[in-house]
This record gives structure tokens, C-alpha cells and sequence, in this order.
């Protein structure tokens, strides 16, 4: 339970991410929704930090803000878009919206209206382990993810690496005519094979 400064610093971060959340979806300017979506993870890491989870604020701006938003940032600015002509088809897209806000303004009605209809589903909720008073959330995060988790770990590092390559693979574009290095013809070079000795006549080129 916050209490005093703790619960200022609370309803000021919420209060400004849901606000730059707002703006991200109505600001007209890409690059405006771009920033303002950075302002909201910012936010977000500070709210992450009230409680007591500082690796995962770590991580939301490290990430998100450090490499994924300034990626956006740069592929907005650099693309040439015509967003008025994307604007145009944008409103056949907008009842899979409403459709999809429905969906989830009914799942938060129903998870947090729950409570208030039957208070016992609050014993339901899994309690922290372990104590984060006694150990902090880094420590008992890595005890999870290395230990009872480690095998789903390893398999979504190979599904990011598989992504990985799959998106070199799809964007790898050989040119006939492109004159390239060839690595292992250099480094299997010798001496007897790396010279070439050749006589010149006066007045003429090689």
C-alpha cells in the first residue's frame, strides 16, 4: 500500500502515461506519437520503480526506449509516408477496432469489477515469492526465469535468433555484376600464389 510521497509520485506517473497514451493515439504527427509513446514508457519505468520491480523499469527503457522507439523514430523520419493517403483507407479499418476495444474494455470490466462482486477471488491472487522485502525482484526474477522457466528461456532465445536470421535471409539481395571480397580467397592467398611478376615493355601498360 503506497502511502505519503510514494503515492504523489504514483498517481503523477499514471496520470502522465495515461495522458501521453491518449496522445500517442490522436496526435496527427507520427513523429509526435513516436515521442510521446517514449514519454509513456518513461512513465511507466517510474511506476515499475514504485513497486520495487527496478529490473523490469530497467529493462522497459533500456528496450523499449533505448532501442525500439528510437528504431520507429528513425524509420518515420526517414521514410518518405504519404500518411494523408494512408488516412484516406485508415476508417474501413475502424470497426476491427471498436470491435477489439469492446473486447478489451469487457475483459478489464470483468477482471477488475470481479472483486467488488465476490471479494473472495482477492485470496486467488498469487502472492509474491518470495518476500520482496527480504529479496529483490532481480533475484527472485533470475531464481525464475534460470530455474523453473529455463528450458521456455532457451526456447525463445532460439525463436528471436530463427527470427533473426529469417529477416537477413528475406532482405539479402545479390546484384549480378557487384564486384565483392571474397574472404577465403584472400586468406588462402600465398606467397608463390599472392605475386605475380610481369615484364613491361617501355612506352605500354599492363
Amino acid at each position: 500500500m503506497l502511502s505519503g510521497l510514494e503515492a504523489v509520485f504514483f498517481y503523477l506517473f499514471a496520470f502522465i502515461a495515461v495522458a501521453s497514451a491518449f496522445m500517442v493515439i490522436s496526435s496527427r504527427n507520427p513523429v509526435h506519437s513516436v515521442l510521446f509513446l517514449i514519454l509513456t514508457f518513461f512513465n511507466a519505468a517510474g511506476l515499475f520503480m514504485l513497486t520495487g520491480a527496478e529490473f523490469l523499469a530497467m529493462i522497459l527503457l533500456v528496450v523499449y526506449v533505448g532501442a525500439v522507439m528510437v528504431l520507429f523514430l528513425f524509420v518515420v523520419m526517414m521514410l518518405d509516408v504519404d500518411f494523408a493517403e494512408m488516412k484516406q483507407g485508415a476508417l474501413q479499418y475502424a470497426p476491427i477496432g471498436a470491435l477489439v476495444g469492446l473486447i478489451l474494455a469487457a475483459e478489464l470490466i470483468i477482471v477488475l469489477g470481479g472483486y467488488s462482486f465476490a471479494p473472495e477471488l482477492a485470496s486467488t491472487v498469487a502472492k509474491a515469492t518470495p518476500d520482496l522485502a527480504t529479496r529483490s525482484n532481480t533475484a527472485a526474477l533470475g531464481d525464475i526465469l534460470y530455474t523453473d522457466y529455463l528450458y521456455y528461456f532457451q526456447i525463445a532465445g532460439l525463436v528471436l535468433l530463427v527470427a533473426m536470421i529469417g529477416a537477413i535471409v528475406l532482405t539479402l539481395r545479390h546484384k549480378p555484376g557487384v564486384k565483392r571480397q571474397s574472404i577465403a580467397a584472400q586468406v588462402g592467398r600465398t606467397p608463390a600464389t599472392g605475386m605475380e611478376i610481369r615484364k613491361v615493355k617501355s612506352g605500354e601498360g599492363i
